[in-house]
C-alpha cells in the first residue's frame, strides 16, 4: 500500500527495491506481504514444484501466516527489538492437487517451512484468470452457440459468469463451477438479463466443459431500463445533490505511519487480505487520565459471508455462496473513486496482493481513511431548571472511517470501520449493485400461478429471495488478554412487598459465561447486554472494566438445519460465538470452502466446548439480514447498510470525551474560489 492514488512503474519497482534492502527488525509484524515478498514466494514455490510434469502452478491464496500472539505481545513491550518470525501462508493448486506452504520470511534468502498436499474435502479461492478462461469457453463450444441462435439471441452480445457448485451430498473429486450466461443487448447491466434454461458445468483443472443441458426457453427480460450509467438515462432527472466539501486547513487529523494509524486517541494497524479484505489489528485508545493507551482489539476482520439463495429449482438450487472463501474480497477489492466512494478530504492507500500465477497485482486507491463529520453530536446539555441562569455544550461528532469496496459478481460490499473518540468502534456494511434475478413468462404479479422465491421487478424478471450472513471475527483484548463474557440480564420482578403502588420493575442478572456452549447465543430471544470484560481489571468503584456489543439488524436461519448450505454454513446458527484464541482458527467458513462439506466450520470448532472464562477469548459476530427484492432494487440497487458497534462499558472511569476540545471554526471565505 501507498499514500497515493496511482503509482507509477517506476515507483512501484523501487519500493520492491526498498522493500528488498529494508531491515527486518523495523519491520511491524502485521504488515501485508510486500510485492518484493510476493515476487520471491512466487519463485520459492514454484522452484519446489518444478518435476517432470507440464502441470501449471496456480497461486490461489498468498498472505501472512500470522504470528503466535504472545510473541506479537512480547514485540510490543520492547518494539525496538527483532519482530516474531515473518511467514506467509500459501495455497497453490498443482497437478490436480492442492498444496499448501509455510514460507520463512525472516531468513534470507526466503526458505520453505512446510509443505503439505491437503486431501480433505474442499478447494481454495477460486482464482481471477481461470474464471476468465472459463467463461469464454461456451462462446466457443458448438452446442451452446446452437442453443444461442435457437433463441434468436447474437453471439457477440452473450456474456458469462462464474457459479460455485456448493456440496449437496454426494461425492465428487473434481474441481468444477457452473456458469450462466446473460444477453447484454445494448447495456451493461448483464445480471439483469439471465438466458434461462441452459446447464454448463466446466471441470477447472481440465479447463473444460464437462456436462452441457438445454432444458428449454424462457423469455430473456428486456434491457430497456436496466442500465445505470448517468450517459444511458433519460429525463425526468433527479433529485439533483448539491455541491459540498469537508474543508480542513490543516490538513488531516491522522498520521499515517506505514500501516500504523493515529488518530486523536486511537492507534491501530491496517492491512490488506486477499481473502477477507481489510484488517484492524492492535487497536489501543489512549486514557487521558491514566496517560498510557490501553488495548481494545488485537485483530478484527470479516471472516465470511454466506448468501443463500431460496430458489430451489434445478437451474438455482446450487447458488449459495461463500463470498470469502470462494471468491475472496480482497480478490475481489475495486478501486475506490474519489469524491463519490470516499469524501474529498480522503486519503487512499493501495494493496497488493498475489495473482493467479503468483506475480504481485496491485489494486490502487483500495482503501481509504477519513474524517467524517457528520453534522451528528458527540453529546450536548442545555440547563435551564436553574432560575435566571442557561448553559449549553455541545459537541460536534468527529469519528475516523476505513473503507473498502469488494465487488462479488453482481453484489458491490461495502465496508467500514469507524473510530470514535468516546471508544466505540462502529462496524458497518453496506450492499448495493445488481440483484440476483430469475427471467420468467410473467409482466404482472396477478398472472403468477404458483409458488415464486421472490417478487416481479419488471417484465419477465424476478428477484430472488436470499439471506446476507456477514460473520466477523473480533479478537477483542481489553485491557489485556484475560477476558469473559458477562449476559447482563434483564428481567422483569413482580413487587411484592405492598409498600409501593408499582407492580413490576426489571432488573439485572448478570452471569459469566464459562465455555463455548454458553457463549453461543440467538440475539432478540431475552433482553440482555453482552459485555466483554476483564475480570481483572477494576474501575475505582469496582466494576470490570469492558466493551459492550450493540447489535444491529438481527436475522436468524430460516433453512432447516439438514440442508446441505445450512450444514455448510451453521456458523450463522447462532449470531454471537465466544471461543478461545486459536491462531488456526480464522475464517469460520473453513480453510477450504469450495465444495466443502461443512467439516472446518466454527460451528465444528466449538463442538469442543472450551473453557472461554478469565481467557483469552475471540468474539464472532455474525450481522444477518434477509432480503426480499422490492421494485426500488431494480436496476440497482440503492444501498442497504448494516452493523454493529462495540462501545466501553465501566472502561473508563467517566465520559472519555467531557473534555474533548472543540474544532476551531473555519473561515469559509478564505477558501473562496
Amino acid at each position: 500500500m501507498a499514500l497515493t492514488s496511482n503509482l507509477s512503474f517506476f515507483i512501484f519497482f523501487n519500493s520492491i527495491f526498498i522493500s528488498s534492502i529494508s531491515s527486518f527488525t523495523t519491520q511491524h509484524p502485521f504488515d501485508p506481504l510486500s510485492p518484493y515478498e510476493l515476487m520471491q514466494i512466487q519463485s520459492i514455490v514454484k522452484n519446489s514444484l518444478s518435476s517432470s510434469k507440464s502441470s501449471l502452478i496456480t497461486f490461489h491464496y498468498v498472505g501472512l501466516d500470522e504470528p503466535e500472539k504472545p510473541l506479537v505481545q512480547s514485540w510490543l513491550s520492547k518494539p525496538k527489538t527483532k519482530p516474531p518470525p515473518r511467514r506467509a501462508l500459501v495455497m497453490t493448486r498443482f497437478d490436480k492437487q492442492t498444496y499448501e506452504f509455510i514460507i520463512n520470511l525472516s531468513s534470507k534468502p526466503f526458505s520453505i517451512i512446510s509443505t503439505k498436499v491437503y486431501k480433505d474435502y474442499g478447494y481454495p479461492t477460486l482464482g481471477s484468470d481461470e474464471q476468465i478462461s472459463a467463461i469464454l469457453l461456451p462462446l466457443k463450444y458448438g452446442p451452446f452457440i446452437d442453443s444461442v441462435r435457437s433463441r434468436g439471441l447474437h453471439l457477440s452480445d452473450v456474456v458469462c459468469s462464474t457459479f460455485t457448485v456448493g456440496w449437496y451430498g454426494k461425492e465428487s473429486n473434481r474441481r468444477v463451477i457452473k456458469l450462466q450466461c446473460y444477453h447484454i443487448n445494448g447495456t451493461l447491466n448483464l445480471y439483469l438479463l439471465p438466458i434461462e434454461g441452459i446447464k454448463i458445468v466446466v471441470d477447472l483443472d481440465e479447463m473444460k466443459i464437462v456436462e452441457y443441458v438445454d432444458n428449454g426457453r424462457v423469455p430473456v427480460p428486456k434491457s430497456e431500463g436496466t442500465d445505470y450509467r448517468l450517459s444511458e438515462q433519460k429525463p425526468p432527472f433527479g433529485p439533483h445533490i448539491n455541491g459540498a466539501a469537508i474543508l480542513q486547513p490543516n490538513g488531516p487529523g491522522f498520521i499515517i505511519d506505514g500501516y500504523t494509524i493515529k488518530w486523536m486517541n486511537w492507534d491501530f494497524h491496517l492491512a490488506f487480505d486477499a481473502r477477507v479484505g481489510p484488517v484492524i489489528s492492535l487497536a489501543t485508545i489512549y486514557d487521558q487520565e491514566k496517560q498510557r493507551h490501553r488495548s481494545v482489539m488485537y485483530r478484527g476482520h470479516v471472516s465470511e459471508l454466506f448468501v443463500p439463495y431460496q430458489d430451489p429449482t434445478e437451474d438455482y438450487y446450487y447458488k449459495t455462496y461463500f463470498d470469502c472463501g470462494e471468491f475472496g474480497f480482497g480478490l475481489l477489492a475495486v478501486s475506490l473513486v474519489p469524491q463519490a466512494d470516499c469524501p474529498n478530504n480522503a486519503v487512499f492507500m493501495d494493496g497488493y496482493l498475489a495473482g493467479q500465477d503468483g506475480s504481485p497485482v496491485q489494486i490502487p486507491n483500495v482503501f481509504c481513511i477519513f474524517e467524517r463529520h457528520s453534522g451528528d453530536v458527540m453529546w450536548r446539555h442545555t440547563e435551564f431548571g436553574i432560575p435566571n441562569i442557561t448553559v449549553t455544550e455541545s459537541r460536534p461528532e468527529v469519528s475516523l472511517v476505513v473503507r473498502m469496496v469488494a465487488t462479488v459478481g453482481n453484489y458491490d460490499h461495502i465496508l467500514d470501520w469507524e473510530f470514535k473518540p468516546s471508544g466505540s468502534i462502529n462496524v458497518q456494511a453496506g450492499l448495493s449493485g445488481v440483484l440476483e434475478v430469475k427471467a420468467t413468462k410473467y409482466t404482472h404479479s396477478d398472472e403468477i400461478d404458483q409458488e415464486v422465491d421472490g417478487t416481479l421487478l419488471a417484465d419477465n424478471t424476478i428477484g430472488l429471495n436470499h439471506d446476507h450472513f456477514l460473520t466477523y471475527r473480533l479478537d477483542l483484548d481489553i485491557d489485556g488478554v484475560e477476558n469473559s463474557l458477562v449476559k447482563q440480564n434483564m428481567v422483569t420482578k413482580r413487587v411484592l412487598n405492598g409498600k409501593t403502588p408499582r407492580k413490576s420493575y426489571w432488573t439485572v442478572e448478570s452471569e459469566t459465561a464459562k465455555t463455548e456452549s454458553e457463549g453461543k447465543i440467538k440475539l432478540g430471544q431475552k433482553p440482555a447486554n453482552l459485555v466483554i470484560v476483564n475480570p481483572n481489571k477494576k474501575t475505582k468503584y469496582g466494576n470490570s472494566h469492558g466493551y459492550r456489543l450493540i447489535p444491529g439488524t438481527v436475522a436468524h436461519p430460516i433453512l432447516e438445519d439438514d440442508d446441505y448450505p445450512q450444514i455448510r454454513g451453521a456458523f450463522s446458527n447462532y449470531n454471537v460465538w465466544i471461543t478461545p484464541y486459536n491462531k488456526s482458527e480464522i475464517w469460520a467458513g473453513g480453510r477450504y470452502v469450495d465444495q466443502s462439506h461443512g467439516q472446518d466450520t466454527l460451528a465444528v470448532w466449538s463442538l469442543r466446548n472450551r473453557e472461554i472464562e478469565n481467557k483469552d477469548i475471540v468474539l464472532w459476530y455474525v450481522l444477518g439480514i434477509h432480503h426480499i427484492p422490492c421494485q426500488e432494487d431494480f436496476p440497482l440497487m440503492p444501498t442497504l447498510s448494516a452493523g454493529f458497534e462495540i462501545r466501553p462499558t465501566n472502561f473508563f472511569e467517566f465520559n472519555p470525551v467531557l473534555k474533548v476540545i472543540p474544532p476551531q471554526p473555519v473561515n469559509i471565505q478564505n477558501f473562496g474560489p
